[in-house]
């Protein structure tokens, strides 16, 4: 089976959770990272919501891909989509990638779904602060998941302006 890729943009980049060959800088065209979906089960409650990153549409984003072998495809994906379709707030697809070195692949990845009621689109700033501040949930604290994220971004050297911009 041939070998298969996985694009992290959020938690995956510093807790993918499943095994792999190699990991590598890459970025995706067409979508951002955006701090877009209310949380209601990992980072907060239906009650209670916090707010998780998702790949939005328009501009690019960089993270981290991971490159996963290809007999290992089916239980990885069934363990992503325990994690990521737990309300199925994402929609997973195959997109291409880009390496620094310019090479080019496809990889699985999780973009938000638009339509879905947990997207919250562009909140103002202090609004985005809230719902990090009060967000729970069955993965903790959402204040701890934008930390890490960010704390991961900065050790691989990749600036996200926007997500800097929600100091906490």
């Amino acid at each position: 089976m041939t070998d298969f890729w996985v694009f992290g943009y959020g938690s995956l980049m510093w807790n993918p959770g499943f095994a792999f060959l190699e990991r590598s800088r890459a970025r995706v065209a067409g979508f951002h990272r955006s701090l877009c979906v209310y949380s209601h089960v990992h980072r907060g409650t239906p009650e209670r919501p916090g707010l998780v990153l998702g790949l939005d549409g328009g501009g690019a984003c960089e993270g981290i891909a991971y490159r996963v072998f290809g007999d290992q495809r089916e239980e990885t994906l069934t363990y992503l989509r325990a994690r990521e379709q737990v309300t199925s707030v994402y929609l997973e697809i195959e997109h291409p990638i880009h390496f620094v070195e310019s090479a080019v692949a496809n990889a699985i990845t999780y973009v938000v779904d638009r339509t879905h009621p947990q997207y919250a689109g562009r909140l103002p700033l202090d609004a985005q602060r809230n719902h990090v501040l009060q967000g729970v949930g069955k993965s903790g604290a959402n204040i701890d998941y934008i930390r890490a994220t960010q704390a991961h971004l900065l050790e691989c050297g990749i600036r996200d302006p926007w997500l800097e911009e929600l100091t906490l």
